[in-house]
């Protein structure tokens, strides 16, 4: 295939993955950690989106229809959980349990709600399952489809590495203020999956 299109896959999962967008999420989701607990969390986190696109780029339609579910079905789902998050950050649910007396265990985003729904949601997913099951792909094809969005989790983990310094500069009340903010974002992106299901089960119009 032409690499024009290897750019345009590019493009593709980068806007739909938005590595901006999920920077100052990450700082939402990990804020009270150390940079070297932010390290730890982004690096779980862009290697198990890895695996499960990886998974879903080589097997995404058997694995689907061999266990019946639907890819609206898969967007509701993922709407659920993410709405779930989205009201942790609103209330402030997640720093009183860290700023209370007693201790408990540190809460980490890396597999839910950052490796999936946030990097690998259901649109990633969809995305890699359409990209390696191209009209005519070949080996090479599938290949190159993998290395491209590896390229992208690259551009997240990066991103990501930066989020401590942009916590920073915002403060402690930049970052209540942009948490709150991001909450509500998070809330309507939960909204829009539920809807973006609906319509693709044929349930709305």
């Amino acid at each position: 295939m032409p690499s024009a299109e290897y750019v345009t896959a590019f493009v593709t999962l980068f806007v739909v993955m938005d590595p901006i967008g999920l920077a100052p999420l990450f700082i939402a989701l990990t804020q009270g950690m150390s940079a070297r607990a932010r390290f730890g969390v982004g690096l779980r986190a862009v290697t198990i989106a890895a695996i499960l696109l990886t998974l879903f780029g080589l097997f995404g339609d058997k694995i689907l229809v061999g266990i019946g579910i639907s890819m609206p079905a898969f967007r509701i789902a993922g709407g659920v959980l993410l709405f779930l998050t989205a009201l942790d950050m609103l209330f402030e649910r997640r720093t009183q349990r860290r700023e209370g007396q007693q201790a408990e265990p540190e809460h980490d985003p890396s597999v839910f709600p950052l490796a999936t729904p946030l990097i690998a949601g259901p649109g990633a997913m969809a995305t890699m399952i359409l990209l390696a099951g191209a009209p005519g792909a070949d080996t090479t094809h599938i290949v190159l489809v993998h290395l491209v969005m590896l390229a992208v989790l690259s551009c997240t983990f990066t991103l990501f590495v930066l989020a401590s310094p942009l916590e920073r500069l915002l403060g402690r009340t930049g970052t209540m203020v942009v948490t709150r903010l991001l909450g509500m974002l998070l809330a309507a992106l939960a909204i829009q999956f539920i809807l973006d299901g609906l319509k693709g089960a044929g349930v709305m119009g």
